[in-house]
């Protein structure tokens, strides 16, 4: 698990990295004093856990997990932090754990187990079992870059090639209820993590181009719009 550390005061980030360092299958791929430094971490790499103080100058904790929900970021977050009044809100931006300091070291590092446990749990169920005559495929649904229905079958396009299955998109988007996806149009379900951009193909309609595939989506005009306001 990749891990972001952030909290203005030195003393409480040495803490954190203290226990983080010394614990099992983790990895700080940053630890900064500054909110704006995390955020443009978080832009740039592959973060799976983001602990952070809330109250620092300039950009807070709490803003940085309100953008990471916004934009659907598949970051889990725990806050670390002298301030009880963020509690509720803080938990209805969906964070792993709300810590109050002065915390035991204990504390955090149960929380961190319990966070891998669920990780396991959810990689086990974010797995989608295509029939093909007389195979299954198992996919990974965050490999699922699009699927596209042509006539009576259904094509899943992944990081590493299609798959082909006789599946609908009504039935795999029964089992796609993950944040992640979205049915753009009558004929696709895209994962709103690959979309590269949406250029314009008619009134209502965009063609969408995905990062490092040649083969494209469609999306209607509403949908678009629902994007916009809900995830971006």
């Amino acid at each position: 698990m990749r891990v972001g550390l952030v909290d203005d005061r030195y003393i409480d980030l040495d803490k954190l990295n203290g226990i983080v360092a010394g614990m099992p299958n983790l990895e700080i791929v940053f630890s900064t004093q500054s909110a704006e430094e995390a955020y443009e971490h978080i832009k740039k790499e592959s973060v799976d856990l983001l602990i952070a103080d809330i109250e620092m100058p300039n950009l807070s904790g709490y803003e940085l997990a309100d953008i990471i929900h916004s934009h659907a970021l598949n970051i889990s977050v725990i806050f670390v932090t002298g301030s009880s009044g963020y509690a509720v809100h803080a938990f209805e931006l969906n964070v792993h754990d709300y810590i109050m300091k002065p915390y035991p070291k204990d504390r955090l590092i149960k929380s961190i187990e319990r966070l891998l446990e669920k990780s396991k749990s959810a990689e086990i169920a974010g797995r989608l079992y295509i029939k093909q005559k007389n195979d299954i495929h198992i996919i990974q649904k965050k490999d699922i870059v699009f699927i596209e229905r042509s006539g009576r079958s259904t094509t899943i396009y992944t990081k590493t090639g299609p798959v082909k299955t006789y599946q609908t998109l009504n039935e795999l988007e029964g089992e796609l209820r993950e944040r992640d996806f979205l049915r753009s149009h009558r004929s696709f379900i895209i994962n709103i993590h690959h979309v590269k951009n949406f250029s314009l193909y008619a009134k209502n309609s965009y063609i969408v181009s995905f990062e490092g595939m040649e083969e494209q989506a469609m999306i209607t005009k509403d949908k678009v719009e629902f994007l916009q306001q809900h995830y971006f």
